[in-house]
């Protein structure tokens, strides 16, 4: 009989047969080195992974011995076969297994609880599950890399050493994954980041990144298209403090709800916070006058520097930092503006993405555990972002309890050219702000009203915009963000006059260009043009200054061949117009 093809799209399929793998892997180390002890072995986003206690430094060299050891097992075709104890003999069933880690797991469930086991051949480890029926049903894995992983992330308690692995249904699917990664390594954008010189992480700051010359064009340039699109919808700007004091941030929430995640300062005696939201400081805008029902909607938009405190181990480049700034916007309205508003936020967010060349899918977050407000308050906002969004025929997913704590949101998330994906912009609907700032309005009846706003933003932050577009483009910007435009490169010294010609040429028409006039070899030259991934790389010879002309390179169409400067300039002043990608 043939075996039912697994459905790799449902998550708990990929989930159980990830977990399968990681108890294949645990095994696998307790045959190479007894001694190990166990943490835990959960199944992540694209892979798994097992936190192990052992005298024994895990390396690259052990990982094919590991996954030797798996595929015994998984030829054994072990069944998983799951059993259950009371607390108390789960705990002695432990200890006598020396697993201390897992007696410790237990010990934290109520006393009541009926605990879980998963047996495959002569191993068992403490899990709820659930798993694949058998070890046997495990066709493709390999193991990735390892890190130390501190005991439930507490950095007072033992560091074990975790082994990051993944697994797929088939070698092939596994093969597509790895050639993925190694082109994401190449895309990485800390490297291209380096290489290009657009910005620097240092032990100085760890989270707070430097843009250098050439990021700052691209961070300019991300800017100036930010504020030119605002203004054509009608947006005002704004710019608010860094640091407000403390009563602010307990009206606004923050100070019960995220506190975790702020820093502090005392200015006169008084406590201060530095902001990691915009939208207090913008309600305090708003209060600073009484609005009517004929100013609404009222679109404030603020390219507003936050900080957050974020722990040293998830810094990650521009992807994750402790300062950012984020594109913001809080358009207040009136209950009957609502939908038309959300609709056309969400036609800005497309509109952007598309310019970009970015796929993206929507995610409904709802109520979080920790969040203020009535249930009714929450059912009416989460039911206004549905509605929109339905209405204008976009498909969505529901992420349960992953809202905002005052209120739901509409998650954009953009898929790259390699098919991850980024969550970046977001709207959304909060009905609690207004409330806790006493906003009002004066409506047609001339009795004072509360009005509803919105957050929004659509890059989600200009640095790790920036970043996920380094690696979406592999540092190949498109022209009117790129750093250097033209790069012109002489054959020899002779031909530098020429060069600095047209070089003057093409500034006057607003590129933005470097000369390297070196007596280099001109392949030399060329490879490092080509290596700082400039956009146009035009070489100048002698053919080219007598014939008043340049011999082109595009770094994304190869050879263009031999053009005058007239027809090489509007052919970049076109591209830069559209915005091409």
């Amino acid at each position: 009989m043939a075996k039912e093809k697994l459905n790799w799209e449902d998550e708990q399929v990929r989930h159980d047969y990830r977990h399968t793998a990681s108890h294949i892997m645990a095994q696998a180390v307790k045959h190479l080195w007894p001694d190990t002890k166990l943490a835990i072995g959960p199944a992540i986003d694209n892979g798994f992974y097992y936190d192990f206690d052992t005298e024994h430094k895990f390396s690259e060299e052990d990982f094919m011995k590991i996954q030797k050891e798996m595929k015994k097992i998984v030829q054994a075709n072990y069944p998983l076969e799951r059993f259950e104890l009371p607390r108390e003999e789960a705990i002695r069933f432990m200890e006598e297994k020396d697993e201390p880690y897992k007696v410790e797991l237990i010990q934290d469930l109520p006393e009541d609880a009926v605990i879980s086991f998963y047996k495959q051949g002569d191993f068992v480890d403490l899990c709820a599950g659930p798993h694949m029926a058998s070890t046997g049903q495990i066709k493709a894995f390999k193991i990735m890399s390892v890190a130390g992983a501190y005991w439930r992330g507490d950095s007072d308690r033992q560091m074990l050493q975790r082994i990051y692995a993944t697994a797929f249904p088939s070698q092939e699917e596994l093969d597509e994954y790895i050639a993925k990664m190694e082109e994401a390594k190449k895309r990485d954008h800390r490297k291209i980041g380096k290489e290009m010189d657009l910005f620097m992480l240092t032990d100085e700051g760890p989270g707070f990144p430097f843009f250098l010359p050439k990021g700052m064009i691209i961070r300019n340039e991300l800017e100036a298209f930010w504020r030119a699109e605002h203004r054509k919808r009608g947006y005002e700007e704004i710019k608010t403090p860094l640091i407000l004091n403390e009563q602010l941030w307990r009206t606004s929430g923050h100070w019960d709800h995220y506190k975790d995640n702020m820093y502090f300062t005392k200015i006169d005696d008084e406590d201060y916070a530095v902001k990691p939201m915009n939208c207090p400081g913008s309600m305090l805008v708003y209060k600073r006058k009484m609005w009517s029902y004929r100013d609404f909607p009222i679109r404030c938009g603020e390219l507003g520097q936050v900080h957050r405190h974020e722990l040293s181990g998830a810094l990650h480049g521009l992807m994750r930092v402790r300062t950012f700034t984020q594109d913001d916007a809080h358009i207040f309205m009136l209950p009957e503006q609502v939908n038309e508003e959300i609709k056309n936020v969400a036609k800005f967010c497309d509109d952007v993405y598309k310019m970009f060349g970015f796929e993206y899918h929507v995610e409904l977050s709802t109520r979080p555990e920790d969040s203020m407000g009535t249930d009714e308050e929450w059912e009416m906002a989460e039911n206004a972002l549905r509605n929109a969004i339905e209405e204008m025929g976009v498909p969505f997913v529901i992420n349960e309890g992953d809202g905002a704590f005052y209120g739901p949101k509409l998650d954009f998330h953009l898929q790259d050219s390699i098919g991850r994906t980024w969550q970046c912009g977001t709207i959304q609907l909060d009905l609690q702000m207004p409330q806790r700032f006493d906003l009002t309005y004066v409506g047609s009846d001339n009795e004072k009203h509360r009005p509803i706003m919105i957050h929004r933003v659509i890059f989600g932050s200009i640095e790790r915009f920036i970043g996920i577009l380094t690696e979406h483009c592999a540092g190949k910007f498109p022209l009117w963000l790129a750093p250097v435009q033209v790069k012109l490169l002489t054959v020899t010294e002779k031909f530098a006059p020429y060069a600095e010609e047209v070089a003057g040429r093409l500034e006057e028409a607003g590129l933005r260009v470097e000369l390297d006039i070196r007596n280099e070899k001109i392949g030399y030259k060329l490879r490092e043009a080509r290596n700082e991934r400039v956009s146009y790389i035009g070489v100048i010879g002698e053919r080219e200054a007598e014939a008043g002309t340049l011999t082109v390179r595009s770094s994304k169409a190869g050879e263009l061949g031999e053009m005058s400067v007239e027809d090489f300039t509007s052919k970049l002043i076109e591209e830069i117009k559209v915005k091409a990608m």
